[in-house]
Order: structure tokens, then C-alpha cells, then sequence
């Protein structure tokens, strides 16, 4: 395999997805050697295969606002690659959504849902829909109309959503109720729910939650214990929630939580209350982080600004894509971190992570870091598939195992001759090896 006869091909046809292109081109560097070992894939056409989604839809999504004015918003879903089970992925609710944007996630999707050893392929869909500032319902009749269309390509043995940002426990209550009275039956076919109605405890901490345990093991690799330690994260959503928390009772230091408008540094550390406080800005519908200051006294509110200026031992991605860039790389690694993570998918810009590799800096990529959420989700799938639910314990014992799992197979094949674990590469090539192998064993399909 040449990586830039492949990605050269790809430019030529889909010029203007710059996200979907730069998630490729990290995977294909990454296990290019490896794939070369293996002539039984070149001849399969693999690569070729596994760049091209296996369907995608796209939808128009008309709806009524409060005022009866009428708006048009599109829909998709990508089915990227479903050789080791069913498709599975977000739907994610945000004026930023594009065909490039929902092929990158469901490409990262393949890979991540391979690294879970649970059996779901990769999928991804939204719409450039946002709640903010809409009514109960006004997002209810968009779900509606929005599963509407989509209701026709899922379902529990075919595609299993999720949520995803602006997709959350509320918008998953109304595309499960638009689900079942079209089609008459009760299934698992959306993760995310209500504990009511089948949903799973812990899936709204699992994301952050098994960010930290990833990051723990990565550190106790190396025999360091995160007791004590600092840490810089951005967002202040269920992932940032999530990570805080489970940060706190390992006996870290959480100083930052960022917004668009700028980030938060608190000294005394964002523990107890604070964390429970950042559930309600998450409530409120906007997206600042603002109040938090005006809220605790001896907190700071920096506004247009990153966290990633502050120092600390660990950071982590915990907002959107490509949040992290060079020049935020240059200034972390100028203070000699012990851990870097993406727990956002593809936080850091590719830049930004070769900065990182090259420097031989502890760190992590999405894919690996914030696979406890779809691990979870895959949890609720089994839980809704058994019509019973496990206890707060069980989930969390399951839910450590697979990330012990993950980071295991990071090692595994990112271990270099000189004992740096590139975990970039190892789980690349990890998720790459069980979904090419496969693939291969299905034929050309």
C-alpha cells in the first residue's frame, strides 16, 4: 500500500471533506507497514474497501417551530463499516455537521467499536439541526420528523445510535417514542435512554469515566500514580463531567472546564458541588461556561482563551474536534507533562499529534481514550437484548475491563524498540487487524 496513491485518490474524489480526509490519512500511516506484511489484504482490496463507507443516507428534515414557521434541515447516517456487527454511532445535533464531519466519526467509529471487543461496527449520523434556544417542542417535532426518515435504515440486529453532541437524554426519549409508534415494537435500537425504558446506569459518566481509566493505566505503565496529579480538560459536557469526576475520586486535581467563550481556572480544583454545577450550566441550553466564575469565588474566567495555556501534569480533549492545534502542543509540551489524551474524537489536529509523537510525549488518541461510551452503549445493547438491567457495579466492572482491554492492545502494537509506546499507532493497528481480518473472511462483499 502507498499512502499517498490512496489519499490521492480519495482528494480527487471528496475534495471538500478536510476532516474525513485528515482522520484517513492518520489511520493509513499508521498501519502501513503492518499492512504490507499481509499480501492476502492488497489482494482483497482492503484499504480500498475500508475508506469507502459501506452506504450513506441523506435526508431532508422539514419541521414546524413554535410560531408555525417552517424550517428544512438535512439529515444524514453513515454505515461505514459493519463486518464485526451491527453499525454503531452517534447522532450528533449541531449546526457544523456536514457529509465530512459524519464520515470522519463513523471512519473513527470502525476502528474505536473494534478496540471494544464487543461485537458493533462503525456509524455516524446528524443533522445540522441545533437545540439551543428551541422549546421541549420544538426539538420533539424535529426528533420526530427527523426519525421519520431514519427509522427505516436502524434497528437492533442493523444500525444502534446513540447521542452525541445535542443529542441527549431528552432527544433520545423523543426518536425512541417516534421509533416505536412507527414500527410497533419495543427494541433496543437506540442507546443513551432513559433508565425507565431500557437505558443503561452510568452511560452519561461511561465516556469520561473510562477517559480515566485509560489515562490511569497509561500512567501506571509507566509507575506513576495519578493520585495528587493536576489536570487541564476542556468542555464542560457529560464527557468534561464525567472525567472531572472520576478524576476527583482517583485523587486528582481537575483546575480547568472550557466553554466557546472561553475557559474557567480554578485553583482549588473543580471537585463536589462544582461538578455538579457543571451538569447545570449543561442544562441551561447555552454554551458558555461564564457563570461558573461568578458562582465560586477564587475562580478565574479567561475569555476567548484555551485552557491549554495552564500548566498541569495531564490535559485532556474533552469538547469537539480539532481543539487542540500546534501552538497549543509547543506550549504543553514546554511544560513536560506526564499525559496527554484526546477524550473528544480527533481533538488535536494532526499537527498537533505528530507534535506529540515525535516529542515521545505520553499520548493517547480519541479512538482508544473515549471508547468507554460506546463500550457502555454496547452494554445496554446486551442489557436491552437480555430485558434486564445490571447494577451501577456490574456496568462500571465491565465497563473498566474493556479499557483495561484497549489499553492492552495499545501496548500490544504500539510498543517501539525503544520501549516508547506510540498509541497512536498501536490502536490503529489494533481495531485495523480485527476488522480487516474480518472483512477478509467475508469475501468481497
Amino acid at each position: 500500500m502507498e499512502v499517498e496513491k490512496v489519499l490521492e485518490g480519495l482528494k480527487w474524489k471528496h475534495a471538500n471533506e478536510p476532516e474525513f480526509l485528515q482522520a484517513v490519512k492518520e489511520v493509513l500511516e499508521s498501519i502501513q507497514d503492518v499492512y504490507n506484511q499481509h499480501p492476502e489484504f492488497e489482494k482483497a482490496k482492503i484499504i480500498e474497501r475500508l475508506v469507502e463507507p459501506e452506504r450513506v443516507y441523506m435526508f431532508r428534515v422539514p419541521w414546524t417551530d413554535d410560531n408555525g414557521e417552517v424550517h428544512v434541515n438535512t439529515g444524514y447516517r453513515v454505515q461505514f463499516n459493519g463486518a464485526i456487527g451491527p453499525y454503531k454511532g452517534g447522532l450528533r445535533f449541531h449546526p457544523s455537521v456536514n457529509i465530512s464531519i459524519m464520515k470522519f466519526l463513523g471512519f473513527e467509529q470502525t476502528f474505536k467499536n473494534a478496540l471494544t471487543t464487543l461485537p458493533m461496527g462503525g456509524g455516524k449520523g446528524g443533522s445540522d439541526f441545533t437545540p439551543k434556544g428551541r422549546s421541549d417542542a420544538e426539538v420533539m417535532r424535529f426528533c420526530q420528523a427527523f426519525m421519520q426518515e431514519l427509522y427505516r435504515y436502524i434497528g437492533p440486529d442493523e444500525d444502534v445510535p446513540a447521542g452525541d453532541i445535542g443529542v441527549g437524554g431528552r432527544e433520545i426519549g423523543y426518536l425512541f417514542g417516534e421509533y416505536r409508534k412507527l414500527t410497533h415494537q419495543f427494541q433496543g435500537v437506540l442507546t443513551g435512554k432513559g433508565f425507565e425504558y431500557g437505558g443503561s446506569i452510568l452511560r452519561p459518566e461511561a465516556t469520561g469515566y473510562g477517559a480515566l481509566y485509560f489515562v490511569n493505566g497509561m500512567l501506571l505503565t509507566h509507575h506513576i500514580d495519578i493520585q495528587g496529579k493536576t489536570l487541564v480538560l476542556s468542555g464542560f459536557g457529560n464527557v468534561a463531567w464525567g472525567a472531572a469526576k472520576k478524576a476527583t475520586e482517583l485523587g486528582a486535581k481537575v483546575l480547568t472546564i472550557s466553554g466557546p467563550d472561553g475557559y474557567i481556572y480554578d485553583p482549588a480544583g473543580i471537585s463536589g458541588e462544582k461538578i455538579d454545577y457543571m451538569l447545570e450550566l449543561r442544562g441551561s441550553g447555552e454554551d458558555i461556561c461564564k457563570p461558573y466564575a461568578d458562582e465560586f469565588a477564587g475562580s478565574t474566567f479567561f475569555e476567548g482563551r484555551k485552557p491549554w495555556e495552564q500548566k498541569a501534569d495531564i490535559y485532556l480533549t474533552c469538547a469537539t474536534q480539532n481543539e487542540l492545534n500546534g501552538e497549543d502542543a509547543e506550549i504543553i509540551l514546554s511544560y513536560k507533562p506526564l499525559c496527554v489524551a484526546e477524550v473528544s474524537n480527533m481533538g488535536c489536529t494532526a499537527e498537533a499529534v505528530n507534535k506529540f509523537v515525535e516529542a515521545k510525549q505520553l499520548f493517547a488518541p480519541g479512538k482508544a481514550v473515549n471508547a468507554g461510551g460506546v463500550a457502555t452503549s454496547g452494554l445496554e445493547m446486551t442489557q436491552n437484548s437480555m430485558r434486564l438491567h445490571w447494577s451501577a457495579t456490574e456496568v462500571d466492572e465491565r465497563l473498566h475491563y474493556i479499557m483495561h482491554s484497549i489499553h492492552e492492545q495499545c501496548v500490544k502494537y504500539g510498543t517501539e524498540p525503544d520501549g516508547y509506546i506510540n498509541y497512536v499507532k498501536g490502536a490503529n493497528v489494533a481495531g485495523f487487524m480485527k476488522v480487516a481480518n474480518a472483512m477478509l473472511a467475508q469475501g468481497i462483499v
